[in-house]
């Protein structure tokens, strides 16, 4: 069960990655915080090339990297707009210095708990939820994200979470690991359900506007 667990989890993971880029071309902005990106790209760059993960999980975490490549790409040429009191100078001191924190904090709590990223792996997924929500909450608006998005990272994680909890013996020594699963899976539906009243919102919007329209037509 722990494989097809593991097997759905890189399904969704990977659909999550591809609509990222997706709507980020599409609303040319960017659709991942910058320090949950900075992590999530040194994770997979550390278990793909540095500590390479076991079997198929190396291929899953290359496929994922060259993925989160895409989406830093997003990230350099639409996020200036979104930074824009910094020149392009210190716009990419920042994008460096945020990745090269993150890399060395996603190295040393590896190195630390001596196990094979499972812990920064789930730290960094529970910071990533709670900013997915904080950039929503910022911009106000669906820009570079969609209900997809949320549903798809939600039940990736989702299924990750219960084939560590069920199946490791990681988690059943750990008392920090549990506390994640959960943490992950309480910030995730509070975005789903964020996307969801945001994108009602929008759609009543429109549907009012229409009509506002029409009977305007109507009374010419």
């Amino acid at each position: 069960m722990f494989p097809i667990l593991m097997l759905g989890s890189g399904v969704f993971w990977t659909a999550t990655y591809v609509l990222i880029i997706r709507k980020s071309i599409q609303d040319r902005t960017y659709g991942m915080p910058l320090a949950a990106l900075c992590a999530n790209i040194s994770w997979e760059c550390i278990f793909s090339f540095l500590l390479p993960s076991p079997g198929i999980q190396q291929v899953v975490n290359i496929a994922w990297f060259l993925l989160d490549l895409g989406i830093v790409v997003c990230f350099l040429r639409y996020g200036r707009d979104e930074f824009a009191d910094l020149s392009k100078g210190a716009f990419m001191a920042l994008f460096g210095l945020t990745l090269a924190t993150s890399f060395g904090a996603v190295l040393l709590v590896t190195l630390e708990f001596h196990d094979h990223g499972t812990y920064a792996a789930f730290g960094q997924n529970l910071m990533m939820s709670i900013l997915f929500i904080i950039m929503l909450l910022r911009r106000r608006s669906l820009r570079g994200q969609s209900l997809s998005i949320a549903l798809c990272k939600l039940i990736g994680t989702a299924f990750a979470s219960l084939a560590f909890f069920l199946y490791t013996s990681i988690s059943q020594h750990s008392i920090l690991l549990p506390f994640l699963y959960v943490a992950i899976l309480v910030y995730d539906l509070i975005y789903v359900a964020l996307i969801y009243m945001l994108q009602r919102a929008a759609r009543r919007t429109v549907q009012e506007s229409a009509l506002s329209s029409k009977q305007r037509e109507l009374s010419l």
